[in-house]
């Protein structure tokens, strides 16, 4: 096995687009290389500022090959022969012969290098036959051929052209570094009249910009490698965030403080530099002040640095910044030159930070009513009397006193059109919090403020303050019931308005709360929020396509709802897309989905926890003996059911007519099925999930005598219709349950 280096250097390369293009290069060479018959082996990918590499094995040759086809009968008309003629490439020559051929037995029509057309017959009479022999070849020509054109259409997320050529990379393409155990693959990107700044292939690669510039040989991966670090470039991604994690978290150290943790920063601080040198500044006194978020998002930011904190997690006045060469005077003149630029960065900070202050949090909400949230869904002023109104509505739900919780969702939003939002609007809530603690309001509606965005992702931790839990709920909810209604849903290619996000933040916030939330409810409340929906405001479509949706796959409202039928619809499908994102959660989790699948398709609960519960029971029940054998009744009853359905046209009720029961069996298992529905349907009233189940067991004995030695496809019609009556009584035992048919095998 041979061994491939390909390295493509190029000036600076953004440091978020380093990892995905390293992914795709050791996507793309393997896809162009399998039609030739080539695989790597082990490939490994490195990735830096400057450039993006390949190290794989690769076999020295592609393996010989020999392929038949079968052609037009001989006699085809011109179109047969000219079709198939350009499908295979083939010569004139061979076009001329197959014309002018007589169908001797499997006699060559027509020879040349690699190929060989055949006259065989048949019984209808002769055809071509088309036999193709490819020899092997050297994988060096197979890489010249396939690499450049790899380069010319190496998917960038921006590109650009430079000169007067027409090829395109993400920064200006310099060399191409490509050996074949250790032998220059020749390859150029010149195509017909481009030169394309006459790009060749070669040998040579360059080490760090300023501490070893110039260009150096290299025969092998591991000389490459090692050529590299002796100057000063450590070609792997993951080695440099280690260098950087392990150098900050000793220099904080020695300090008696600790490095505040940020993965996102690490690994873009490590596409950034190639030779990581940490090191420490200070942070003038006359700014620790400011709030530590706020300092954080400005060193994070505008310059990349990390912010430092004490061990009982104070903020330390000393921040962390990664250089790219090693300084001869240790970093001192870095260090003092990053110092300024940050005093002028937190003097801005300082600026709008007091600026803001002036002026209680509530009067930057009129600026709101001119800032559109959605074309559909009106401005951000109207979405604060929305959230104000649901938050009031949700507040007893959660515990929550309604006019703190209808106080804090009108403040929540107001810090978007403060100057410091403006300038870092990954500070929104977060100012908001210090505005509203600043104006002296109630610390439960300042806490509101700030955690209403929470959960941000799978990391950050979810309200629990009744009052936050009121607000960031009715944040979430609004979000997903405007959008929903205005039809721009998620789609399997997109969520533009981080539906799914949104989805997933109710579900870990009702889940991790043990909230006992009427969802379906609150969403309708939500809905009835929008003028859209109210009255002479009224917008026919608005929110109808997915109650249409729900109405025409024949749900219908329970008995006991409050709403509108089409509200309650609407309502109805926003909870199964909530259903749905539980499933997906606790996929990821490793848990039984199918079984909440099964729990929410009876009984369409939109409580999640009851809903967890009674999932939670039935995983319990089926890992039993009894359980067990009663779904593989169910199953068999429920196929049985489906199958003479289907032949007699109709839907057999859950009801028997008890003189004609005959055999002992079945007359055991219609008493049995008789005690086990109260008994079900009565747990089920007071949520005992556990007992349901267990008033389901004593079932098991009279289903497994009944199919052993019972024939339900009587001959007496009437006998075979009760024997399906009784197994519709079955079905329907054990649906009360849950949706049985969606659990999985």
């Amino acid at each position: 096995m041979a061994e491939l280096l390909l390295e493509l250097l190029s000036e600076e390369i953004p440091a978020r687009m380093q990892a995905r293009a390293a992914e795709d290069l050791a996507r793309l060479l393997p896809e162009a290389l399998k039609p030739a018959g080539l695989a790597l082996e082990a490939p490994r990918t490195l990735h830096g500022p400057r450039r993006i590499a390949l190290v794989a094995g690769l076999p020295a040759a592609t393996p010989a090959s020999e392929r038949e086809e079968k052609g037009p009968r001989l006699g085809a008309p011109e179109a047969a022969l000219g079709g198939f003629a350009r499908k295979h490439a083939l010569p004139e020559a061979a076009v001329a012969a197959m014309r002018s051929a007589t169908g001797a037995a499997d006699a060559p029509v027509y020879e040349a290098e690699g190929l060989t057309i055949l006259a065989r017959p048949e019984k209808s009479g002769a055809s071509f036959l088309l036999r193709l022999r490819n020899p092997a070849r050297p994988s060096a020509e197979v890489l010249a051929e396939a690499i450049p054109a790899l380069i010319r259409r190496f998917p960038w997320p921006k590109s650009m052209r430079w000169g007067t050529s027409d090829l395109i990379w993400v920064r200006p393409l310099q060399r191409i570094l490509c050996l074949l155990d250790g032998a220059v693959v020749p390859l150029s990107l010149a195509e017909g009249d481009d030169a394309a700044h006459g790009l060749r292939s070669a040998d040579l690669t360059e080490g760090h910009r300023i501490q070893s510039p110039g260009a150096f040989p290299v025969a092998s991966a591991a000389e490459y490698e090692a050529g590299l670090r002796e100057r000063s470039v450590i070609p792997d991604a993951a080695e440099r965030e280690r260098m950087i994690e392990a150098g900050l978290a000793a220099l904080a150290e020695a300090e008696g403080l600790e490095v505040v943790p940020d993965r996102g920063l690490l690994a873009e601080v490590a596409g950034l530099v190639e030779w990581p040198v940490p090191l420490l500044g200070r942070i003038d006194d006359a700014f620790m002040d400011l709030p530590p978020e706020l300092m954080r998002t400005t060193m994070r930011v505008n310059q990349r640095y990390f912010a430092l904190r004490h061990k009982d997690g104070r903020p330390a006045a000393r921040f962390a910044l990664v250089a790219n060469i090693a300084a001869h005077d240790g970093g001192a003149a870095i260090v003092g030159g990053n110092e300024r630029v940050l005093r002028a960065r937190l003097s801005d900070a300082r600026f709008f930070w007091d600026l803001d202050l002036k002026q209680p949090l509530e009067s930057f909400l009129p600026k709101l009513d001119a800032a559109v949230f959605h074309a559909k869904l009106g401005t951000q002023g109207d979405r604060v009397r929305r959230l104000e109104r649901l938050a009031r509505h949700i507040a007893p739900m959660v515990g929550a006193e309604p006019d703190l919780a209808a106080l804090a969702a009108r403040l929540a939003k107001a810090d978007l059109a403060s100057g410091m939002v403006g300038e870092f609007p990954e500070l929104q809530g977060v100012m908001g919090r210090y505005y509203a603690l600043h104006a002296g309001e109630d610390p439960r509606v300042a806490e509101a403020i700030g955690a209403h965005y929470r959960p941000l992702g799978p990391g950050d931790a979810v309200p629990s303050e009744p009052v936050a839990v009121a607000v960031a709920l009715a944040d979430k909810l609004d979000q997903l019931a405007g959008f929903f209604a205005a039809d721009e849903r998620p789609t399997g290619s997109g969520d533009p308005y981080a539906l799914r996000r949104a989805a997933l933040g109710v579900i870990r916030i009702v889940r991790e709360n043990r909230l006992r939330l009427p969802l379906a409810d609150a969403v309708a409340e939500a809905f009835f929020g929008y003028p859209m929906a109210q009255g002479s405001t009224a917008t026919p479509e608005f929110g109808m396509a997915v109650a249409a949706e729900r109405m025409n796959a024949g749900w219908k409202p329970p008995a006991d709802s409050s709403h509108p039928p089409m509200v309650a619809a609407f309502a109805q499908g926003v909870v199964e897309f909530l259903a749905e994102r539980l499933r997906v959660q606790m996929r990821a989790e490793g848990l039984r989905h199918d079984l909440v699948a099964a729990a929410f398709g009876t009984s369409g609960d939109d409580d999640l926890n009851r809903l967890l519960a009674r999932a939670d029971a039935l995983r319990d029940f089926l890992s039993t003996p009894e359980g067990t054998d009663l779904l593989a009744a169910y199953r068999r009853a429920a196929n049985i059911l489906r199958i003479e359905e289907k032949k007699d046209g109709r839907s057999y009720a859950a009801a028997i007519i008890p003189d004609l029961l005959r055999a002992p069996e079945e007359i055991a298992l219609a008493a049995a099925l008789e005690a086990a529905r109260p008994a079900v349907g009565a747990a089920l009233g007071r949520e005992d999930f556990e007992g349901a189940m267990a008033a389901l067991a004593p079932l098991r004995a009279p289903v497994d005598a009944f199919f052993d030695r019972v024939t339900v496809n009587d001959p007496d019609r009437a006998l075979r219709e009760n024997r399906l009556g009784l197994l519709a009584m079955l079905r329907g035992a054990m649906d009360e349950l849950a949706d049985i048919a969606r659990i999985e095998a």
